[in-house]
């Protein structure tokens, strides 16, 4: 498995958990993402984007990191342009860093949304600002490593056939879900924690900054 850090510009919390997801991976920063990078105690390999939203400062800080510029009249953001990259560099796994939060809430709607898409390609993905923890849901089984009391909510992308969650305060077993449904918002972790669904597209979103593991 080939695993790259994508440094996006919402927030980031480094947390233990952060640290060790980000572990031994490949690191590419768009834009104003850079400026996680030193909280991360890594130096990115390559700096992408228009730079519309990066300082001064970050430019003195990470004058020896390698940059690929693009216009900024341009049909993707600097944070899927940063993903394409890693793909083609033969990236499997992503952890998107600084996904959540911050002054656009389009891109982070775009940043669940683009997991998901990316998930049914086959990759695995993994959401964080550290605060928070986003992994998509497709159809089949998904375990977690949640501990014991973590509130997490399942955010349905599609109408939802056949969900089940067990280890949770409140359990499912093969429901049916809207589009929309605030069902399967604010619940917790009481033990081991399973999803599956028979069809249809969900993100798992997790307050993680009490994770220590």
């Amino acid at each position: 498995m080939s695993l790259f850090a994508i440094l996006l510009g919402g927030e980031l919390t480094v947390t233990p958990r952060v640290a060790r997801l980000a572990a031994g991976a490949r690191l590419i920063a768009a834009d104003s993402g850079i400026r996680h990078a030193a909280a991360l105690g890594m130096v990115p390999e390559l700096w992408v984007g228009d730079f519309d939203s990066s300082s001064a400062a970050d430019f003195e800080a990470h004058r020896d990191v390698p940059r690929q510029t693009f216009p900024a009249a341009k049909d993707k953001t600097d944070g899927e342009l940063a993903i394409d990259i890693a793909i083609a560099d033969g990236a499997t796994s992503l952890l998107i860093l600084g996904a959540f939060g911050g002054e656009r809430a389009d891109h982070e709607f775009l940043h669940l949304a683009l997991a998901l898409r990316l998930a049914e390609r086959g990759f695995d993905v993994t959401l964080t600002s550290g605060r928070q923890e986003g992994r998509p849901v497709l159809p089949g089984a998904h375990s977690f490593d949640y501990l014991y009391g973590t509130l997490f909510s399942i955010l349905g992308f599609t109408d939802i056939e056949g969900l089940s969650i067990e280890g949770a305060e409140w359990p499912l077993d093969r429901i049916h879900m809207d589009f929309g449904s605030s069902l399967t918002i604010s619940n917790r972790v009481a033990g081991p924690l399973h999803v599956s669904l028979v069809s249809g597209r969900a993100l798992l979103v997790a307050q993680t900054l009490e994770q220590q593991s």
